[in-house]
């Protein structure tokens, strides 16, 4: 992708044009990142309060018992939104989805173990683990380069 910036003191507010041969899935979430009009902030509850999470200081999602919970190195948090709906606010870089109940952060993945027939062992450098559903295991292989 090639990324160009023009200034002219004519214009008085910032104007994007994206010249491209098709709309791509990458075209459509710049798209959709760039006329987002409310900001992407993920909050979570615990103890009473509310707090803001940090997309880096999440290692992963998950639903469970109705509920959907955020793990952090602070502790767990429950979010007040369907795990699709966090998965679409989070940056598609960093965090991929597992299986139908879970998201994980790939940057604090100490390793991925492949030894399992049929699925993935993701251990995290917090010590937990989870497993890659079958149905996500060419996708996680992709992105790994296997």
């Amino acid at each position: 992708m090639q990324v160009e910036l023009k200034t002219d003191p004519s214009y008085s507010e910032p104007k994007i044009i994206i010249l491209t041969a098709s709309v791509t899935e990458e075209v459509h979430e710049i798209m959709k990142k760039l006329s987002a009009d409310t900001p992407q902030i993920i909050t979570g509850s615990r103890d009473g309060g509310i707090e803001i999470l940090e997309e880096a200081d999440l290692i992963r999602i998950y639903a469970g018992s109705g509920k959907v919970f955020a793990v952090t190195d602070n502790g767990e948090y429950i979010l007040r939104m369907r795990l699709y709906e966090a998965e679409e606010k989070l940056n598609k870089e960093m965090f991929v989805r597992i299986s139908n109940s879970e998201i994980i952060n790939i940057r604090k993945v100490r390793h991925f173990d492949c030894s399992f027939t049929g699925t993935i062992c993701v251990r995290f450098k917090n010590g937990e683990t989870a497993y890659v559903s079958r149905r996500y295991v060419s996708k996680i292989k992709k992105i790994l380069g296997l």
